[in-house]
């Protein structure tokens, strides 16, 4: 027995791909049974050189190479398993991977890398599964997964993101499940999962996330499971997620308070709903949610009154079960949800609710939490809150690691300066409703964390130009709803990372130069529902970065194209609702190299002249037109990366001058809406259906019923196409196989 043992074991070390044993690196075991290769905590510098190039499987755990240099795995182009764990790697020089077209697994969690370079994952066209894990990731350069086409699982947790760009993962075609718990995300570009076509699962549990990121989400078609648990996420409004295939949402061990009726009316396929271990005395009826099976309540202090009985009701009638128990009255305390009947959910004489901070609502221990008094500080999650407890003054002595602090619905009328003394750590303040006229110079002194700044619904005209002195990283500021009849000139100076800028429904009659001065970092401006009727030429200019801009329900009556020159980032404009009558020729020629999203529905459009759409084209991919009084449009057919076309409730005149616009829509594989006002005979006929079109010259070339000559070209070019790539991979393969054994003639 013995003796056999030691034969096996010395096959087994034998070399791969041949019999000298220098072909083994020294501080390596290799295995030629399996064509592995074991390197591990051999304190290693660089990549071994003397590596059998048939390696299949190489594991260099545990060992100190800094840096990954070009072409490091050129000599193991065989490669399928590659481990990198704790190796001290900091930085992957673009092309370090290269020749690894085979490789399946990398792992190069528990590192120190805090950057990914565009091509530093440049060759790994067949890699399956990406372990990022553990390092210190801050930035991810544009197209860094470009080349990733094959990647089914991104493991990127455990690093430093705060900011997640447009189109990050642009390149991942093949990708199931992003993971991106464990970070620090911050904010979401709208399209930050827009690349992500075949995406089913994404983690975004344990990060900073104040708010579903409800329009980057949308982004998801597919996707059917979602974790958003253990974010300081307060609210969930209305609408807040469209997610169309969303089966599961865990929303645990949050902060949340409140939840819109129709929170989750856009994701219809919703099965499971986890929000246990949150702040919620109570829910609403949930609307749209037909398939719903389960929530989770648990670890919430529900509180089972009479308040409760519509949404008790609605359980019922919806069969949903649920879990949960109840903290109060006291009478009820403890008993499980699905065991209370009707007429035990009652209200008596009102009164306060018990404070969260006695005895006997609270375990003993947290009666020692530094917290002012009347508020509720949870150490846990770093919050503080006195939500809607009248307060005049507003409180001082929270902790000093509070991250989130909620104050609104209290009357305080004005923050005076040095207001939030030693909250260093804070990162989000919720002033919403508190009657606020002015935020005096030095309100926000010491608040150097703060990113998140929620002003609305107060009654503030003006801001002084000192008035965010010390807030340095504020990146959204919220003035929704206040009395501002035109911006705070001068008061965006002390705020270089302003990113979001909230000002909707105010009373602003005019943008002028100056409003925006040292708003340079500026991506989203929100501007709708207020009284805009002039926007002057350069008072956009300090926004160069400006990426959307919303000027929906005001009163233009005109496209601002002089506005929007110098705006070269500029992908979504919304101009819905305003009274725009004619857009004339080369309307948005100063923005037409970026414009991706242009709204220009419910205004009453009368004429749209043939060269307003000048210089758009492929990248246009999405147009709103619903709602408009023109007859006609101009040619689209250059617009041929459109996704999203709505010609609803638009009286086309369906006669011969229409037939371009009929043969486009009928190439499409959109739904546009598009029907016909007139002649008579083809009133409420979709334009795609319309016959009236057939007695026009040219009609027939080109239409349903037969393939066009250019078509059938087309169709024979790819096919052919397709066969020589699928020769051409054989060949590849069966070289990979049989190195200098393929003896075939090339194909034609």
């Amino acid at each position: 027995m013995s003796l056999s043992w030691g034969l096996l074991l010395l096959v087994a070390a034998l070399p791969l791909g041949g019999t000298a044993a220098a072909r083994c690196p020294t501080p390596c075991i290799c295995d030629n049974l399996r064509a592995h290769v074991l390197c591990l905590n051999g304190n290693l510098t660089a990549i071994p050189g003397a590596i059998p190039e048939l390696t299949k499987k190489l594991d260099l755990q545990g060992n100190s190479f800094t840096v990954i240099p070009v072409g490091a795995f050129l000599a193991t182009p065989y490669l399928k398993h590659l481990d990198l764990q704790h190796c001290k790697v900091e930085r992957l020089e673009e092309g370090a991977f290269r020749g690894l077209g085979r490789l399946l697994y990398l792992n190069l969690a528990s590192n120190g890398i805090a950057l990914l370079y565009q091509e530093s994952l440049d060759g790994l066209s067949s890699l399956q599964q990406l372990i990022l894990k553990g390092n210190r990731i801050e930035e991810i350069q544009s197209g860094a997964f470009g080349h990733l086409g094959s990647l089914t699982v991104l493991d990127l947790r455990a690093n430093a993101l705060v900011y997640l760009p447009d189109m990050v993962f642009q390149g991942l075609q093949a990708l199931r499940w992003l993971q991106l718990s464990h970070n620090a995300l911050h904010v979401l570009g709208s399209e930050a999962f827009a690349a992500l076509p075949t995406l089913r699962r994404l983690s975004l549990d344990h990060n900073e996330l104040q708010a579903l990121p409800g329009e980057a989400l949308a982004r998801l078609d597919g996707a059917t499971r979602l974790d958003l648990g253990h974010n300081p996420i307060t609210y969930v409004a209305e609408e807040a997620l469209a997610m169309a295939s969303l089966k599961n949402l865990f929303l645990d061990h949050a902060a949340l308070q409140d939840v819109a009726p129709n929170a989750f009316a856009y994701s219809p396929q919703l099965r499971t709903l986890d929000l246990h271990e949150n702040q919620l005395r109570g829910l609403p009826p949930l609307s749209g949610v037909r398939g719903l099976l389960r929530v989770n309540l648990a670890g919430n202090p529900l509180l089972c009154s009479c308040l409760l009985r519509p949404f008790h009701d609605w359980l019922a009638r919806a069969r949903v079960q649920a879990e949960g128990s109840c903290t109060a009255p006291p009478a009820l305390r403890g008993r499980p949800l699905d065991s209370l009947r009707p007429p035990e959910l009652r209200c008596g004489h009102p009164r306060p609710p018990p404070s969260p901070t006695t005895p006997s609502e609270r375990p003993r221990a947290a009666s020692s939490v530094q917290c002012p008094r009347g508020c509720t500080c949870s150490p846990d999650f770093h919050h503080g809150s006195c939500e809607n407890r009248d307060l005049r003054d507003i409180p001082q002595g929270f902790p000093g690691d509070t991250r989130l602090l909620d104050l609104h619905r209290n009357t305080f009328g004005m923050v005076p300066p040095g207001a939030f003394p030693g909250l260093k750590e804070l990162v989000s303040l919720h002033l919403q409703s508190c009657g606020i006229r002015a935020l005096h110079p030095g309100a926000l002194r010491g608040l150097e964390s703060l990113v998140y700044l929620y002003l609305t619904d107060n009654r503030l005209s003006t801001l002084a130009a000192a008035a965010f002195e010390g807030a340095p990283r504020l990146a959204y500021l919220d003035l929704d709803r206040n009395a501002f009849t035109h911006l705070p000139a001068g008061a965006f100076q002390l705020l270089p990372n302003l990113i979001s800028l909230h000002l909707q429904h105010n009373a602003i009659r005019e943008l002028v130069e100056g409003d925006l001065a040292g708003a340079r970092g500026l991506r989203w401006l929100y501007l709708a529902g207020n009284a805009i009727r002039r926007i002057a030429p350069a008072a956009l200019a300090p926004a160069k970065m400006l990426e959307k801009l919303h000027l929906e329900g005001n009163h233009l009556v005109e496209v601002p194209t002089a506005a929007l020159r110098g705006l070269p980032s500029l992908s979504k404009l919304k101009l819905s609702r305003n009274p725009i009558k004619r857009v004339g020729d080369g309307a948005f020629l100063t923005v037409a190299s970026s414009l991706q999203h242009l709204y220009l529905d419910n205004m009453g459009l009368e004429e749209i002249s043939s060269g307003a759409f000048a210089g758009l084209g492929p990248k246009i991919r999405s147009l709103y037109l619903e709602s408009n009084k023109m007859s006609n449009i101009p040619d689209m057919s250059n617009f041929t990366g459109l996704e999203i076309l709505n010609l609803r409730d638009v009286p086309f005149h369906c006669n011969c001058q229409l037939l371009p616009l009929h043969r486009w829509i009928d190439k499409l594989n959109l739904h546009v809406g598009a029907t016909c006002g007139s002649p008579a005979e083809a009133r409420g006929l979709k334009v795609k259906l319309s016959t009236t079109f057939q007695t026009c010259p040219g009609w027939g070339r080109g239409e349903a019923g037969g393939a066009s000559p250019d078509k059938a070209k087309a169709a024979s070019k790819l096919s052919k196409n397709r066969t020589q790539r699928h020769v051409t991979l054989f060949l590849q393969d069966t070289e990979a196989r049989y190195p200098g054994k393929n003896r075939c003639k090339k194909l034609p």
